[in-house]
């Protein structure tokens, strides 16, 4: 009941913003989420060794989730300046640090190494992908915003309902054991399948099979998105990335196939609005 009710608050939420802001208020909204993403995400990469400059990470996963949307400073200059910035930062970090024998320094080195790797995944994992969330509604609306996540809902949905009835072979036991082909089946027919009716409906310019096909990457890319995100939190250890959301886990459960399938869907748009 718990995780039901909180689905609903949520859905409720997320349906009230995307329909009643603008895309600067999406923006502001989507920063926030950049933030507590990164909340879930910094102390994932710490259990599996990877020391994140936190400061500098933040500052540049949310510079570039600023530069997609609304590109004053070129995107490969923002880009750049973070992995700078956070590569400055490990580095200082390990100087801060009290010599000790060889194999202490050839750990504390090899954690300011692969926290500088998932500093910039970061920008790349959560700041590139919520802030082409934001650039969907820039060009295509709140119509085409919402058509995003009314698929990824409609896939999901039908993933998790066609496994549990006839699911009997998995997907990725490894990462996710609940997970199975049959399962992934049907959202690939049934994603495509509404967004070839809903597409042209919410985004004129949408061509029914162009939008259909559309919807089998953009399944693709929210499984591989959900896989992902399964394989970190076994990386760490972790059930859930977090308990903010109750019944649900954490922020990054929630938008683990959102981060994947975003970027496919934005440039669709981005195509169809500029030829």
């Amino acid at each position: 009941m718990t995780r039901v009710l909180s689905g609903a608050i949520l859905g409720a939420v997320v349906l009230a913003l995307v329909w009643f802001s603008n895309a600067t208020v999406l923006l502001v909204v989507a920063l926030g989420v950049g933030v507590l993403a990164f909340r879930e995400y910094s102390p994932l990469m710490r259990a599996v060794g990877a020391d994140v400059p936190e400061l500098m990470t933040v500052i540049a996963t949310l510079a570039t989730l600023v530069t997609i949307p609304f590109p004053y400073v070129a995107l490969e200059a923002v880009v750049g300046v973070g992995v700078l910035l956070i590569a400055l930062a490990a580095m200082d970090r390990v100087s801060q640090r009290s010599p000790t024998n060889g194999d202490d320094n050839g750990q504390m080195f090899q954690s300011a190494i692969r926290g500088s790797a998932a500093g910039v995944l970061s920008m790349l994992y959560l700041g590139l992908p919520l802030g082409a969330l934001v650039a969907i509604h820039v060009y295509g609306g709140r119509n085409a915003v919402l058509l995003l996540i009314a698929t990824i809902v409609v896939s999901d949905t039908a993933q998790y309902y066609v496994g549990w009835l006839i699911g009997r072979h998995p997907l990725a036991p490894r990462l996710s054991p609940k997970k199975t082909m049959e399962g992934a089946a049907g959202g690939f027919v049934t994603a495509p399948i509404f967004l070839y009716f809903a597409g042209p409906q919410l985004i004129p310019v949408a061509r029914p099979w162009a939008v259909a096909l559309l919807g089998v990457l953009v399944v693709a890319a929210g499984i591989v998105g959900d896989l992902f995100e399964s394989m970190l939190k076994r990386a760490a250890g972790l059930k859930d990335s977090s308990s903010l959301i109750p019944g649900h886990g954490g922020v990054l459960d929630r938008i683990d196939a959102l981060l994947f399938a975003t970027p496919v869907f934005y440039l669709y748009v981005r195509w169809v609005y500029t030829i």
